[in-house]
Order: C-alpha cells, then sequence, then structure tokens
C-alpha cells in the first residue's frame, strides 16, 4: 500500500528533546510495522534509559517558565493545537492506520477525539480556580492556591496512540505542566506528528519531549522515566499487570500517579431490551479497532429468553464486515495490531472449544492475508471455565453467555478483579437505577456504548486503575497541587 501524505512535512521519525528533532544517544532505530502487511513501513530512533535525563532536564528548564504563563495564554496555545490537528485530520489519520491498522474511518474518528480533548481543556485551562474562606480560629482566613505539579510523565498504549495523548497532554498542559512522553513501540510516529503540530502552535521548547524506543528498550527507559527525581507524575494507560510495576516504581519517589489499567468489560442485554438498539451498540463497541479497547465488551451476558435471537442478529451484522488493509476503501474491518494478539486470540477460541464453547461465527485467522487479521469471532455458550471469562481478549472474540435472573447478572458482571466500564441495556427504569448502584465499574452505559467523551470523566475502580481522565475539573486536577495559605488579619479598630 502506497503512504503518501497532503503534507509530508507532518510526518517525523525523529525523536523530540527540547525542540530539537533528534537520534537516540546510541544512534540506533527500531522498525514500525503495518500490521496490514505484517512488513516494515518506517523506522524511528531507539532510545534507552540514559536518554532520559536530557529529557526531563528540557521538561524542567520549560515548566520553570511555562507554568507561569498565565491561564488564558495556555488556553490560546491548546486552542491552536486543536485547530491545527483538525486541519491535518486525513494525514494524521493515515499515519494512525498505517501504525494501527484499524480502518481510516476509525482513525478518522480518533483524530476527531483529539480535537475534541484539546478544545476541552483549552477552556478548562482558564477554570482552574483556588478559594478563600473564614478559618474557624478568629481573625484568620484560609486561602488554597492551585499549582501544576511539574513534570509529567506519560506512558502511552498503541491502541489509541493521539487520542491518549490528546486526552493526558490536554489536561497537563492545560494545569501548567510540562512532559516527557514515551510513545508505544507500535505507535511512535502518529504521536510525533501530534508534537510537532504543538509547536507549530506555539508551545515553548521542551514544553513537550517524546522518546520513542523499541519493545526491547521500554522497560528500562520508562523505569528511568518513573524513577527520575525531576519527573514528578506519571501517568499510564496500559495493563495491570504493567500498572502494578509502575505504581510500585513510583511508590518509592511518592510520585503521583494516574493509571487507567485493564477492562474486561460486561455487558448485559436482559429480556425487555430493544435487541437492534443492544446489538447495534455491541458492534459498533466490540469490533472498533477489531476489539482493541480498553473499554471494549469482553463478557456478553443475555438473558435466556432472547439468547438465541440476539446471537443470531450478532451473527447476521457481524457477517457485514469487510476484512482489509486499513487504507482500503472497501475495508470496514482492520487486523490486529501485534502478533502477539494472534496468538492469544487464537488460544482463547481453542479453550472455548475445549470447555464446550460453539464457534458460531469465525474462530480463525483470515484466510489468504498476509498481515495481522483475524476473523471476528462470535462464541456461544460460554461458560466461566474459559480463558475469555478471566483475560482480556484485546482480539475480535465475542463470548456470549447465558444468564437467568438479574441477581445472577450482576454477581457474573462484578466476578472479576477489574472495574473499567458496564454496559446494561433494559428498559425496565427501576432495574437500571439498581443496577448503577450494583454494577462495580467506573463507567457505565445505560442504554448505549458511547461512553467516551472529553466532558466525561474516563477512569475505573478496583484493578483497572485509579484517578481519572477527561472530564470538568477532576482531569485537571490529577496535575495540580493544592497550597493552603492562613492570613491573620489586624485587630479590629
Amino acid at each position: 500500500m502506497m503512504f503518501k501524505l497532503s503534507r509530508p512535512s507532518l510526518f517525523k521519525d525523529l525523536s523530540l528533546v527540547n525542540g530539537q528533532w533528534v537520534e537516540a544517544a546510541s544512534g540506533k532505530q527500531f522498525n514500525v510495522i503495518d500490521p496490514g502487511t505484517g512488513k516494515k513501513w518506517a523506522s524511528a530512533p531507539d532510545n534507552d534509559a540514559s536518554d532520559v535525563d536530557s529529557a526531563a532536564q528540557a521538561a524542567q528548564k520549560a515548566f520553570l517558565k511555562y507554568s507561569k504563563l498565565s491561564p488564558r495564554v495556555r488556553s490560546q496555545l491548546l486552542l491552536k493545537w486543536s485547530m491545527l490537528i483538525k486541519e491535518n485530520t486525513d494525514d494524521l489519520a493515515k499515519i494512525i492506520t498505517y501504525e494501527t491498522g484499524k480502518p481510516m474511518a476509525e482513525s478518522l474518528a480518533e483524530v476527531d477525539y483529539a480535537i475534541s480533548s484539546s478544545y476541552w481543556f483549552a477552556g478548562e485551562a482558564d477554570r482552574i480556580q483556588g478559594t478563600v474562606f473564614d478559618s474557624s480560629a478568629p481573625g484568620k482566613k484560609v486561602l488554597t492556591i492551585k499549582q501544576p505539579i511539574g513534570v509529567v510523565g506519560a506512558l502511552v498504549p498503541w491502541n489509541f496512540p493521539i487520542a491518549m495523548v490528546a486526552r493526558k497532554a490536554g489536561a497537563a498542559l492545560a494545569a501548567g505542566c510540562t512532559m516527557v512522553i514515551k510513545p508505544s513501540p507500535e505507535t511512535p510516529l502518529s504521536v510525533l506528528s501530534l508534537a510537532f503540530l504543538a509547536e507549530e502552535a506555539g508551545f515553548p521548547k521542551g514544553v513537550l519531549n517524546i522518546l520513542t524506543t523499541s519493545l526491547e528498550n521500554t522497560p528500562a527507559l520508562s523505569q528511568a522515566l518513573c524513577c527520575h527525581p525531576l519527573v514528578k507524575k506519571i501517568t499510564f494507560t496500559g495493563s495491570t499487570r504493567v500498572g502494578k510495576l509502575v505504581a510500585e516504581m513510583c511508590a518509592k519517589g511518592l510520585k503521583k500517579v494516574t493509571l487507567e489499567l485493564g477492562g474486561n468489560c460486561p455487558f448485559i442485554v436482559f429480556d425487555d431490551a430493544d435487541l437492534e438498539q443492544a446489538a447495534n451498540a455491541l458492534m459498533s463497541l466490540k469490533w472498533r479497532n477489531a476489539g482493541q479497547a480498553c473499554i471494549s465488551a469482553n463478557r456478553v451476558y443475555v438473558q435466556s429468553g432472547v439468547y438465541d435471537s440476539f446471537a443470531l442478529l450478532c451473527k447476521e451484522m457481524t457477517s457485514k464486515f469487510v476484512p482489509g488493509h486499513g487504507i482500503s476503501n472497501s475495508s470496514t474491518f482492520g487486523p490486529v495490531t501485534t502478533p502477539q494478539s494472534l496468538e492469544r486470540a487464537s488460544a482463547q477460541v481453542e479453550d472455548a472449544k475445549q470447555n464446550g464453547g460453539t464457534i458460531l461465527l469465525g474462530g480463525g485467522r483470515v484466510p489468504g492475508s498476509t498481515g495481522f487479521f483475524f476473523q471476528p469471532t462470535i462464541i456461544t455458550n460460554a461458560t466461566k471455565s474459559m480463558r475469555v471469562t478471566h483475560e482480556e481478549s484485546f482480539a475480535p472474540i465475542l463470548a456470549l453467555y447465558r444468564f437467568e435472573t438479574e441477581a445472577e447478572a450482576v454477581k457474573a458482571a462484578n466476578d472479576t478483579p477489574m472495574g473499567l466500564a458496564s454496559y446494561l441495556f433494559t428498559k425496565d427504569l427501576d432495574r437500571a437505577w439498581r443496577l448503577l448502584d450494583d454494577l462495580e465499574a467506573g463507567m457505565i452505559g445505560l442504554n448505549t456504548s458511547a461512553i467516551t467523551g472529553a466532558e466525561s470523566p474516563f477512569g475505573g475502580m478496583k484493578e483497572s486503575g485509579y484517578g481519572k481522565e477527561a472530564g470538568k475539573d477532576v482531569a485537571v486536577e490529577e496535575y495540580l497541587v493544592t497550597k493552603a495559605v492562613s492570613v491573620a488579619m489586624g485587630a479590629r479598630l
């Protein structure tokens, strides 16, 4: 597939440190693979732990000045960034497609999310406020002052690279922080392009620093970033296993941490649900990015009265997807992003078969494909004993479980250490209110799977992490510290 941008200068394949496009100190590079073909299509600097200090020093130097800018100036910079992202939407989407494999329509939607995030946080920059109130002691007042925490290290995933950076950086930049960002090895180039537009928007040198690295060097570079004394906060999106390691490393320096981790999200369909509404919502949620989303439905619980009809409806809708390279106009379903995802998907399907599952659709790699393509797969008669019940698939696998009662559905949905998102479809108002209380998840979709947006707090509970991204007040608050000032007043005359 021919890769060509309308604006070639947007493509960057060097790291960004203190406003300079640089190679790794070692001079080494790593290959970036196109999941649609399984072949190399670009390369990027293979930074390692020794490259972290220069980026952290640059971010700290920039912080001393950037943090003193007025909120209005920071807001204007974010607005300009948002406008530039919008102006370069098609090129950014094309880079995302070549890195992740997702169809262009999905990549365009991701860029739209980045536009909305940068726009939203432009407004939030102007709304950071402290308080003034009377002390409980006579003759005193108390002030609270909100200030940026300092240099932020960001470890971002490959499934939504531009969306994640815009959401994290939008809040951090609005607060007055500077950043060192480590993109995933699979998707460094889209993040570099986004940083290029930030510089073009007028953000001072050193405010955003990008260190690309290979899978091999990721652990050491991430550890160096988490442990660097100038880095005051880490924001991480990824697996629960790695999130625990990040939290452990940051605990040694008592650094503030935001963790957005694994999902294994339940999707519950009751007998009284609008099945067309539920199925349409499930299609957009489950098959987006070939199932590679933390909020994707991983366990679909369907009440027995509508189980068979709902399964057939899902099969009918899923059969219409057309697998192919994301850049193709005819493609509506892309590959998974890594070969490891293919291996995990195959293993989960085989395990389901051995444990009594029925493959209603798909079940293996797309015949004749050269990239990392796995068929959209529907498993019926799914049970608790299957791997797909306990492991987040992060692949195009839809497992359908049968249940009888509301209590049974709630117990099964909550029977996981994760708690990122839950979805329920019912027209019973009383039941809806009960489940909003009973479901153990940081985000809930009631008769919808569209639960994300710049205005809505994003984050989980239990082992899905802590802290919030997006939303009014809470997201920017993650990048602020609060000073309390006591003021004594003189005696009244």
